[in-house]
């Protein structure tokens, strides 16, 4: 497959103009309900399927198929990024408002730490083909290990990253708006929503771990294995409010996950030295366990609502008064001033 220049530069322009947009659509701080979460969901998918269709059309149907199937891969993977982010919000209490501003710089982040693994990915792959070995034998253990814990979810409150983060950078326990830096007293202080970001960060470093040697499973291609990582990630934030009210009633999907990475392992392992499983057989049993999770899912919690995840009695974080906003005011028309300069 041969990718021009071109081509990665008016790819990696078209996903940094959609970001664009999204921030300039949110950027007032507003709770963001299920309807207009489901119109962006929808926009997204049709933003990533349709440059599928592209890819389909220029590079043929074996490039295309193995975009859609790293596509629904990474997509099916992020849903558990979801969950974890509602943990993340539920415990410190994150104001729905200020959640989204959270979300996008993680994503983000997500994007630019995916395409250095990416990168990376691809290098290692052609100078040791053995490495392939080690990904497959990785993706195998992940899937046996999400099995054995499909019950067990993070607990923010023992986070390594957070603890860390707490004793080394000065902070406030109060949420001052949208706000990640705050000045008090001549001192720059750290806000609670710049805690949750890095925490945000950091899960999404080991969502990484396991996603990225996933999709090269199905393409060791880095434009697909990047663009379709990207297209996954753009809709992510839309998917977190139209379904953080709905993970009590995936009760499978944690299952179907790990069994698509023992699958993906599998056909992995099998391509190296024995057979090369068809991506469209691949894509076909991917979205079947998938499928077949969620329809499993739904059927068991058919009748029960959305539920919001139940917030701790004491959270570690609290909003700022009047009063502690009001001594930010000099300071935020100091610097309007300098803008408008």
């Amino acid at each position: 497959m041969d990718v021009t220049l071109g081509v990665w530069t008016a790819s990696i322009g078209a996903i940094v103009a959609m970001l664009l947009v999204d921030l300039v659509a949110h950027r007032r701080a507003h709770v963001i309900g299920v309807r207009e979460a489901a119109a962006w969901s929808a926009a997204w998918i049709a933003i990533g399927v349709t440059f599928g269709v592209v890819v389909w059309q220029v590079y043929g149907a074996t490039a295309g198929q193995a975009y859609f199937a790293g596509y629904l891969i990474e997509k099916s993977l992020a849903v558990d990024n979801v969950f974890v982010w509602a943990i993340i919000f539920s415990y410190f209490a994150v104001p729905r408002q200020y959640q989204h501003r959270v979300l996008f710089l993680g994503v983000l982040g997500a994007l630019v730490l995916r395409g250095g693994f990416i990168a990376a990915g691809a290098v290692l792959i052609e100078r040791f083909s053995w490495i392939l070995y080690v990904f497959a034998a990785f993706l195998l253990f992940t899937g046996y290990r999400m099995l054995r814990q499909r019950d067990e979810h993070l607990d923010p409150e023992r986070s390594r990253a957070l603890r860390l983060f707490r004793r080394y950078v000065p902070m406030t326990d109060a949420f001052h708006g949208q706000r990640l830096l705050v000045r008090s007293r001549g001192v720059v202080l750290a806000t609670p929503l710049l805690a949750v970001l890095v925490l945000v960060e950091v899960t999404d470093l080991v969502f990484a771990v396991d996603s990225i040697p996933a999709i090269f499973a199905v393409t060791d291609e880095p434009f697909l294995v990047f663009t379709a990582n990207a297209f996954a990630l753009l809709g992510l934030r839309a998917m977190y409010f139209l379904l953080a009210d709905l993970i009590h009633r995936f009760v499978y999907l944690k299952i179907g996950l790990a069994l698509v990475l023992v699958w993906v392992g599998l056909k992995m392992l099998v391509k190296i030295d024995l057979y090369y499983v068809p991506t469209a057989l691949s894509l076909a049993v991917v979205a079947t366990i998938l499928a077949t999770s969620v329809v499993a899912s739904l059927v068991a919690t058919r009748g029960q609502g959305r539920r919001s995840l139940p917030a701790p009695q004491d959270p570690p974080f609290r909003l700022a008064t009047d009063e502690e906003t009001a001594r930010l005011e000099p300071l935020l028309r100091r610097r309007a001033r300098a803008r408008t300069r």
